[in-house]
């Protein structure tokens, strides 16, 4: 049972579903839908946001295994809030895809997460990054993944234009997330997105039942 193995709790709970990041002007979406799935098309009620806060105004999104990520982002954060006080400044949104990247690759044989690193810094502003399941780090202005992403492929290259505004970017971002979530079984029924500026980070969660509707009529 659960209680048994407390430590294994989450070994079979796969994170694969949809997630994307995207640059707009003046800052940057990252987001994802929420639950998890437990192998195969069981889906757990519970949950799960799979956007994880590595410092102020970075994000991280996980797509693989939860104890993974969990168990790399927990590393992440403490080196990047050791980094930012040795440098007396928060970390550029880069070093923390660095990091992350570094412990995806020196943990490649048991790791089983891709991820995708969000967020703002005053050098370079708004930025996203992937980091890749063999560990290589790629800029992007915007990116998706997870299992329910083969099906918004076509529709993020039609519609992504660089320099959305706000509202666009969000837009954007619920159609995008809405469309995965209606064609993939295992995602999940809420959209979660995070908005990383300047002035801050501000958290919008879509319930499955507000989502935009698309069908194939």
């Amino acid at each position: 049972t659960m209680e048994e193995r407390p430590n294994h709790q989450y070994k079979g709970v796969s994170t694969g579903t949809t997630i994307l990041a995207v640059q707009f002007n003046g800052g940057v979406i990252i987001a994802s839908d929420s639950r998890a799935s437990m192998g195969g098309s069981y889906v757990s009620s519970k949950i799960i946001n799979k956007l994880i806060q590595v410092h102020d105004r970075i994000f991280c999104c996980i797509a693989g295994s939860l104890a993974d990520a969990q168990a790399v982002t927990k590393m992440a954060k403490f080196q990047l809030s050791f980094h930012s006080i040795q440098m007396e400044s928060p970390p550029l949104v880069k070093a923390a895809a660095s990091v992350l990247k570094e412990l995806c690759y020196n943990n490649r044989e048991d790791l089983q997460a891709g991820f995708i690193t969000a967020g703002w810094d005053k050098k370079k502003g708004a930025q996203v990054y992937t980091v890749s399941m063999g560990g290589m780090l790629i800029s992007q202005p915007f990116t998706i993944g997870g299992s329910g992403s083969t099906y918004i492929y076509g529709y993020a290259d039609a519609k992504y234009k660089p320099d959305m505004s706000r509202e666009e970017c969000l837009q954007f971002t619920t159609n995008a997330l809405a469309l995965a979530i209606g064609r993939d079984n295992v995602s999940g029924g809420v959209a979660h997105l995070v908005v990383i500026t300047e002035d801050g980070v501000e958290h919008v969660l879509i319930p499955g039942d507000k989502l935009p509707k698309f069908h194939d009529e």
